[in-house]
């Protein structure tokens, strides 16, 4: 398995040169990507630009009728141990901000796919692609482009649950990783 750059971390040895989102073709697309036949993304399904981002919760925000939109949370199980998305990621160039002027940065996004029912009550467009053994992790990695495509799927049914409803309240600050690490090894 490859590890040097494949695995895009949130949290950095500098953390501003890590950026949620991806070179999009409109202001509209970002962080995530779904339509992998576009042109625009196929350029980055190459192994040199595939990574796999750990999460251990992830949040979709959930239209109440009052307007609000409060997250809520979803993990493999109430322990949150550690799964990963399928990512892409590249090092740009541009200017994001004009006070910045030109900056080079690492980058990257997650693939996203249908969502499943327990995702899909919340946030019935899509959910992130999520790798949940070791053999995906690698097929991810170092498949050719169409067999890594094939994760390019939701989790069945009954694959995730809800561990959370509004702010961030697990206890942990977002920089400390689960104590339940490497469940993909079991």
């Amino acid at each position: 398995m490859r590890t040097s750059q494949s695995i895009c971390t949130l949290y950095a040895e500098e953390p501003r040169s890590q950026r949620k989102s991806t070179p999009a073709p409109s202001r509209e697309a970002g962080s995530f990507f779904r339509n992998t036949k576009s042109p625009h993304w196929r350029r980055w399904l190459g192994v040199e630009s595939r990574c796999v981002v750990p999460w251990t919760s992830f949040s979709e925000n959930e239209h109440l009728p009052d307007g609000t939109k409060p997250p809520v949370w979803f993990a493999l199980d109430e322990t949150r141990p550690l799964a990963f998305f399928a990512g892409i990621w590249t090092r740009w160039t541009s200017v994001r901000k004009l006070k910045e002027g030109e900056v080079t940065t690492d980058i990257f996004g997650f693939l996203t796919t249908d969502a499943n029912a327990e995702v899909g009550a919340i946030h019935p467009k899509a959910m992130p692609v999520i790798l949940r053994t070791l053999e995906e992790v690698d097929q991810w990695l170092s498949a050719p482009a169409l067999e890594a495509l094939r994760l390019q799927r939701p989790l069945p049914d009954g694959s995730l649950r809800i561990v959370g409803r509004g702010a961030k309240q697990d206890g942990q600050s977002d920089m400390e990783p689960s104590t339940n690490l490497w469940p993909l090894a079991q």
